[in-house]
């Protein structure tokens, strides 16, 4: 059981900002303590943790693997302290800052044009959004969600599913123009197709033929970081592109962008998630809120 007289929340709070200040001095000038104060606050949190936290034999501070881990979960609990103050402050509101991580398809196509519905619904609710394409570590990130495309590999995460997407391969009138119509998948290989430079779970563009399913890895003269760079690309007249049909549906509208091999791709799709940590159980109001919106307002397929 702990012991009444150790503060543990503020000793918490004191490591935490000798790490984010970078130094036992610019931490005392914070807090209006001496350095040798806060060296000892933190002498005293090793000893109560039996684990050392910080190496003191380099100028620069320097974490250890037990110090990396206590601060990553210091501020997190430091941040659900801020917000149980915040609630009882305000009532049931919710508020404090949301840490988003989103594929950037779904960002630019779902996610951003409806995120001032969300902060009109929750205006003590801030929200710090990334969008990547890359597969982001959570906790490693301090993220709250994220929002993947694809399968999920087994992992401590929890998700929500937001849909099932029609996935489609396009291209741009002119370079059909160009190049031809393909008929059948055999036919990519005298086409250039567009593809990302990062590791995706389907490993390659997938059809069915005859109830035959088969895979092509796209390896044309062009790879890109995200989506959207390939819509662009396909726009342009560059290649072929795998897309989601919520990045395509206007460019189809326009004529700008034609599917093609539509017979060959009709049960090719991917599943969108917005996964986040269990947190033992215990999920902030502003990490709730966020998930209820994108579940009645990004839905997909």
């Amino acid at each position: 059981m702990a012991r009444l007289d150790v503060n543990r929340s503020g000793e918490m709070e004191v490591f935490v900002r000798v790490v984010d200040l970078g130094g036992f001095s610019a931490a005392a000038r914070h807090f209006a303590m001496t350095p040798s104060a806060v060296s000892k606050l933190v002498s005293r949190l090793e000893a109560r943790l039996n684990a050392r936290l910080v190496n003191r034999s380099t100028r620069k501070l320097q974490l250890t693997p037990e110090g990396c881990r206590y601060y990553e979960h210091g501020v997190r609990v430091l941040a659900n302290l801020d917000e149980a103050e915040s609630a009882a402050a305000l009532g049931d509101s919710p508020s404090g800052r949301v840490r988003v991580s989103c594929n950037i398809p779904f960002g630019r196509h779902i996610l951003l044009p409806v995120l001032p519905d969300f902060m009109a619904l929750y205006p003590n609710v801030s929200l710090d959004l990334s969008l990547t394409d890359s597969v982001v570590d959570l906790l490693e990130d301090r993220t709250d969600v994220a929002v993947r495309a694809g399968p999920l590999k087994s992992s401590a995460l929890m998700a929500r599913k937001l849909g099932t997407v029609k996935m489609h391969i396009v291209a741009a009138p002119g370079y059909l123009d160009r190049i031809g119509m393909p008929r059948h998948p055999d036919d990519l290989q005298n086409h250039n197709l567009l593809g990302p430079n990062y590791v995706r779970a389907t490993g390659g563009w997938p059809f069915v033929d005859g109830g035959v399913n088969l895979t092509i890895k796209p390896a044309g003269s062009i790879q890109a970081s995200d989506g959207e760079a390939l819509r662009e690309l396909a726009l342009a007249g560059a290649g072929l592109a795998r897309l989601a049909d919520f990045q395509a549906r206007e460019d189809f509208a326009r004529g700008a962008l034609m599917p093609v091999l539509e017979a060959f791709t009709a049960t090719d799709s991917e599943e969108v998630h917005a996964v986040f940590l269990g947190q033992g159980g215990h999920m902030p109001a502003r990490v709730r809120v966020f998930l209820d919106f994108l579940a009645a307002r990004c839905r997909v397929g």
